[in-house]
């Protein structure tokens, strides 16, 4: 059944698309709190532009419907339910504040579950080490069927849609590993933050970060279940932070060739609508850290799967 034609289904049949998150133990209690911490006060200057001339806050501007692009193939149904996602990896801290609102009505959607998930600094996604593993995740569009130019750094995942376009078709996790993954709920202002690290890149990609949010569930003691996905898209960096990154390790020991925002086959070049993320960090030393936000513009009654893009 596609997107359009659950759409037009009675919401009690919407709904019956099930979902859950397995609350993380204790140790992800602390790493929620480090998160917390961390974010405060990062994004005092969010809402400046909606103020009136009078000084007097204005309402917040509508934004159009931010860009749906394909799930992919590593995608883990959120089974880490944290704001913290670093885990151990190594990498430039990343703290990702977002905002998730109805593009129509502007109002926030609080209780939303989000979740992100994406490779780390050299390019290995948790959960399918084996098919990731140098960068080699995904081939590039239009990449020829026999030996590609240059050194391989790793195979293709099996039935995986060449440079991440057409259908995102998943591949079954091959490990345990869960970095770099997890699910957060909205506040009441529609915003969530996570800690993380700034991706890494590989084969037939730009720098990415990969999103659902999910509407309509419930949240329980066990976690989050039920409702639908409203929206799947992906987050991305501009040019000038990516390069900058390229020079701190451990970025700077990759070999894999890299795909600029240009030539991305996902990012649609719309700016912000199209998942480009908002950017701060020292200019001088971007090893210090970064901060990036945006604001989700999504249809909460839509089901936007992400599986067949």
């Amino acid at each position: 059944m596609t997107g359009n034609q659950q759409n037009n289904e009675p919401k009690h049949k919407r709904d019956l698309t099930r979902r859950k998150v397995v609350v993380a133990g204790a140790g992800a209690a602390v790493a929620v709190g480090a998160g917390a911490t961390l974010a405060s006060g990062a994004f005092a200057d969010e809402t400046t532009s909606t103020a009136s001339a009078s000084g007097t806050p204005s309402a917040e501007v509508c934004y159009k419907l931010t860009s749906e692009t394909t799930e992919g193939p590593y995608y883990i149904d959120a089974d880490k339910l944290r704001r913290d996602i670093t885990e151990d990896k190594e990498g430039i801290p990343l703290v990702l504040d977002l905002k998730v609102i109805d593009s129509e009505t502007c109002k926030p959607i609080r209780n939303a579950a989000v979740d992100i998930w994406h490779c780390d600094a050299l390019g290995i996604y948790s959960g399918y080490e084996s098919l990731s593993t140098g960068g080699g995740g995904t081939a590039p569009t239009g990449a020829p069927s026999g030996t590609p130019t240059g050194t391989p750094t790793g195979e293709p995942p099996s039935g995986a849609p060449s440079g991440g376009t057409g259908r995102g078709v998943h591949q079954e996790p091959t490990d345990d590993e869960r970095y770099l993954r997890g699910t957060w709920r909205t506040d009441k202002n529609g915003k969530v933050t996570f800690k993380t690290i700034f991706p890494g890149w590989y084969r037939g990609r730009t720098v990415h970060i990969h999103t659902k949010v999910h509407v309509g569930g419930e949240w329980t003691d066990a976690g989050y279940e039920g409702g639908t996905t409203c929206h799947t898209g992906q987050f991305f960096f501009d040019e000038t932070s990516v390069l900058a990154c390229a020079e701190v390790e451990p970025y700077s020991t990759s070999t894999t060739e890299r795909t600029t925002l240009d030539e991305d086959t996902i990012y649609d070049q719309s700016g912000t609508a199209g998942g480009l993320l908002r950017l701060k960090y020292n200019k001088k030393n971007i090893a210090k850290g970064v901060v990036g936000s945006l604001t989700m513009g999504v249809d909460p009654d839509a089901t936007n799967e992400g599986t067949s893009l």
